[in-house]
């Protein structure tokens, strides 16, 4: 199948990204490379009303450098947009067209309108929305786009003057910032939202936010919670979190947020005006869960760039986690037979447990995810597979996971074999207390349904497990053939699910 090339060029009033992409043009790619350049073509615009002429230099330094990139790459396409700043400014079309004659691109100013469209489908590609009342909101320097939406329906589309430089340089003189000057940036953004939206706000039940200042949030708690992960996209955050880190922020000074852990020292003029913002739309909309899509404009882009080439369906395709898990497991050329049977007998062996254990529905489809990926890493080779599987998982974009989960996916698959969790596997162990009893208790499952198609041709049809007073787990095996080598591979994978469940495991053909 052919393979396409494509570009995108955000041009917005803090920094200029690029994105590189190649299409085979089965409705997926991959990035090539994504180059962020911090440039501030914001800087001083709400006072002059023009872009200055040391911002103007930046910008076209950052692009024709990207642009060179981008030829390097040999891409069939370049789609560039500028957003607020070069929509505000006076000299806007005078810069769009020195950026043409000096690099050769061809830069589309965009409407708020049309950069919440763009976030929007973003959100719609990395999301699970159907069904769902949502806000969708994007917060660049100079303005906040904001979609509200119930599944694939919107509601209200707006942008509104709420950037996070925009307001800085609007609100924020002092460093540390006053307790004034933050209280009258809360009442702008207050009244800039009563006034602007006019939908119903109840009813909400998460926003999906994108731009620097919510990946830099991200980042933040991320560092507070001592997680460590190689993207935040997909993170879940509390209104508490963002509550507190803005109170910690708000009390610093810009040289002591500079040191602040998760955030870029480029943005710690900016930050607390931008969180001040995701504050207030929370608590305007009365929403507690913040979700975080970490590609947001640009990536709306390249979706709009391949549906324009017929390189993705017109219509929205479906998409669903086990998809996900399907398709990546497809892509590491698994043994789907073995893989969902492995899932299935780990999801009876799961529900049997789940009562007394408090094993919730979101525990049992990570389980599912693990069972169906569990022996990716033969992709690698076969020795220490279990490790490479771990190591695919954890960096694979799969559909309808949060970081935290993909790294638990991650971990109930690496102990399918071989060795039980201990206190020298890192991985393991940077885990909370909760999520290591947890990957123990799903690893045990998973182990010893993998030991249950020990010879992997399905002859354990079906399980009957029950849970007797004693403790013990009794598994009764069914099937037309004999089982005793599924037997053997059961008990010889059944220790961490004891160790795990502080249950006594027996094991019969029925």
């Amino acid at each position: 199948m052919k393979q396409t090339r494509l570009a995108a060029i955000d041009i917005g009033t803090n920094s200029i990204r690029s994105i590189i992409i190649e299409t085979s043009g089965n409705g997926k790619y991959k990035i090539l490379d994504d180059e962020k350049v911090l440039v501030r073509l914001g800087e001083g615009l709400h006072q002059s009303g023009a872009i200055s002429p040391a911002a103007c230099r930046r910008a076209l330094e950052a692009l024709s450098r990207q642009k060179k990139i981008i030829d390097g790459y040999g891409v069939a396409s370049i789609d560039a947009v500028a957003t607020s700043a070069m929509r505000k400014a006076s000299n806007g079309p005078a810069l769009a067209q020195a950026i043409k004659e000096t690099t050769g691109v061809e830069v589309d100013v965009i409407s708020g309108e049309e950069e919440a469209e763009l976030a929007a489908l973003s959100a719609a590609h990395n999301f699970e929305l159907e069904g769902v009342r949502h806000l969708i909101f994007d917060i660049g320097g100079g303005s906040m786009e904001l979609i509200a939406a119930l599944g694939a329906h919107t509601e209200e589309m707006l942008s509104l003057e709420l950037g996070a430089v925009f307001l800085t340089e609007s609100f924020l003189k002092g460093d540390p910032v006053s307790p004034s000057e933050l209280e009258k940036l809360r009442k702008h953004i207050r009244k800039t939202l009563k006034r602007a939206y006019t939908g119903e706000r109840s009813g909400m039940q998460c926003l999906v936010g994108s731009g620097g200042t919510v990946t830099s949030i991200a980042a933040m708690v991320a560092a507070t919670r001592k997680e460590k992960y190689d993207s935040v996209h997909g993170y879940e955050l509390l209104r508490s979190e963002v509550v507190h880190l803005l109170a910690m922020l708000a009390r610093k000074s810009d040289k002591e947020r500079r040191t602040v852990p998760g955030l870029n020292p480029d943005r710690s003029d900016i930050i607390v005006a931008g969180v001040t913002v995701v504050d207030e739309l929370m608590d305007f909309f009365q929403v507690n869960l913040l979700k975080v899509n970490e590609r947001g404009i640009r990536e709306g882009l390249i979706l709009r760039g391949l549906r324009r080439q017929n390189l993705l369906p017109q219509e929205k395709r479906s998409r669903s986690w086990r998809n996900s898990a399907l398709e990546f497991g497809h892509s590491c050329h698994f043994d789907q037979a073995h893989a969902e049977h492995v899932a299935k007998l780990a999801h009876q062996v799961a529900k049997s447990l789940a009562p007394k254990f408090k094993l919730a529905e979101r525990d049992l489809r990570l389980l599912e995810a693990a069972a169906l990926l569990h022996d990716v890493g033969y992709f690698i080779n076969y020795s220490s597979h279990h490790k490479h599987s771990y190591h695919l998982i954890r960096h694979a974009d799969l559909f309808g996971f949060t970081p935290r989960e993909r790294e638990l996916i991650a971990n109930v698959a690496r102990y399918h074999r071989k060795s039980v969790p201990k206190k020298k596997h890192d991985q393991f162990v940077r885990l909370p207390a909760a999520d290591q009893l947890l990957v123990s208790r799903l690893g045990g499952i998973l182990r010893l349904c993998d030991g249950l198609d020990r010879r992997r041709n399905g002859v354990v049809r079906e399980l009957s497990c029950r849970l007797l007073p004693d403790g013990t787990l009794r598994v009764t095996l069914y099937g037309a053939e004999d089982m005793s080598v599924e037997l053997y591979g059961a008990k010889a994978k059944g220790d961490l699910l004891q160790e795990a469940f502080q249950l006594k495991l027996a094991l019969e053909a029925g």
